[in-house]
């Protein structure tokens, strides 16, 4: 019965180009722990991502905003001309606001870490 049961079985060995693509993959499914110089990185590049995202949505409703209003005063002269007026300059505000708005949460961010980072680059100085 036993000799039966190792004749229907099959076994297959996998080439060394395969046995690396495996490798790989499981790779990126076990878990990991993240080394030191990993850490510091990701918080260094999550300060400048608030910012630059919290600064283009500002940017970007604020152009649009003003390109509202300058449709209003270009295309409605008569009825939307002072509306228009406003609501591209709340545009014109919306726009300007967007740098210090980035730098004053990049500012934010960087005094929320800096321990972090501070105690991290001690580690790896030493």
């Amino acid at each position: 019965m036993n000799n039966n049961q190792d004749h229907n079985t099959f076994h297959y060995i996998y080439s060394a180009k395969e046995q690396e693509e495996l490798k790989r993959i499981r790779q990126k499914y076990l878990p990991r722990e993240e080394d030191k110089m990993e850490r510091l990185r990701r918080l260094d590049a999550g300060v400048t991502q608030k910012g630059t995202i919290a600064a283009l949505i500002i940017g970007i409703l604020g152009a649009l905003t003003m390109g509202f209003g300058m449709s209003c005063v270009m295309v409605w002269t008569e009825e939307w001309f002072f509306h228009g007026i406003l609501i591209g300059s709340v545009g014109i505000v919306l726009t300007a606001v967007a740098y210090p708005l980035y730098r004053w949460i990049i500012r934010r961010e960087r005094e929320k870490i800096a321990p972090e980072v501070i105690r991290l680059t001690d580690e790896l100085m030493k």
